[in-house]
């Protein structure tokens, strides 16, 4: 088995999969990719994937691109240590939950972050940062409600690596700008949430490299 894993620290669609990664207990070969300094448009990297874009996994040879296709992927080609349940209805909980993130939670939270967290010298617009936090608010309500147990499902899935990133960054914004409020939007539920998946024995190897410094 040869697994190289192109990622970029901080994105979270790369954290889902590497918690995914891990979880199943995966080799895997790391190769960071700057998100900055062009690396991702150089020709070397366009011809894994000509989009430009990370995570990007090569599996013996075979690239796989797309987060969410890529945690099939694995889940298909390496069923031990399960991220998607057998039972239709659950797995259907699973990838709708991945949709509904990548869908709606995504674009509200990036809106926020473009205005803030990705302009160190505070000059985001107002109205644009009132109303990014208005609609985070409502989609972070929303899958609190959605979440009824320890996990989105009984066990331990690739909805919960799926979202826990998104909280991770709403988090990050807080600690780094908290006059906007954004982790006062993080629920008891969801803070519990996030407690539960920062437990896991390997979370701690898939925390952004630069998140570290």
């Amino acid at each position: 088995m040869t697994i190289t894993f192109y990622y970029g620290s901080g994105s979270p669609f790369v954290w889902r999969v590497w918690l995914a990664l891990e979880h199943k207990q995966l080799p895997y070969e790391l190769k960071l990719m700057s998100l900055q300094n062009g690396e991702l448009k150089k020709a070397e990297f366009l011809a894994i994937n000509p989009r430009g874009k990370v995570p990007v996994l090569v599996d013996e040879g075979w690239v796989i691109r797309e987060s969410a296709v890529i945690l099939e992927y694995i889940e298909e080609r390496y069923p031990g240590r399960p991220i998607f349940p057998n039972n239709p209805r659950d797995r259907a909980t699973v990838r709708r939950v991945i949709s509904e993130v990548n869908n709606y939670l995504y674009p509200v939270a990036r809106r926020l972050l473009e205005q803030t967290l990705f302009r160190p010298d505070d000059s985001g617009d107002p109205v644009m940062i009132a109303q990014a936090l208005k609609d985070l608010r409502h989609e972070l309500r929303y899958f609190e409600d959605a979440l009824l147990g320890d996990y989105f499902v009984d066990d331990l899935s690739a909805a919960d690596f799926t979202f826990y990133p998104m909280l991770a960054l709403v988090k990050r914004l807080h600690d780094k700008q908290p006059q906007h409020g954004a982790g006062d939007l993080i629920g008891m539920k969801l803070a519990a949430f996030m407690q539960r998946i920062e437990q896991l024995p390997y979370f701690e190897l898939t925390i952004p490299p630069h998140w570290k410094a």
